[in-house]
């Protein structure tokens, strides 16, 4: 199986929500590496390493959010791997 690294930002209610909690709890199981941090204009930006069908996994768990959370569009785009990268973190 391929793994993958994918930069993506997050765009609609995804802070102050519990949203990069979220995004960390869902793909920690998927032994998905990377993070979610809050920016400065609303969004959250995710860079997310795993296999490529987990990380497809991951970002429709995004999409689909919870009561609090409302995305309202994702951006992807492949980036290079990050080696000996170990867990999932939220900043």
């Amino acid at each position: 199986m391929e793994k993958v690294r994918y930069f993506i930002i997050v765009e609609g209610q995804v802070q102050n929500v519990g949203f990069r909690i979220f995004t960390q709890m869902k793909a920690i199981p998927l032994n998905i590496t990377g993070y979610a941090k809050n920016l400065d204009n609303g969004m959250v930006e995710i860079c997310a390493q795993g296999y490529k069908s987990n990380i497809n996994t991951l970002i429709k768990e995004i999409k689909k959010g919870n009561r609090f959370i409302n995305v309202e569009n994702i951006s992807i785009k492949e980036i290079p791997l990050v080696e000996n990268e170990k867990k999932f973190i939220s900043l």
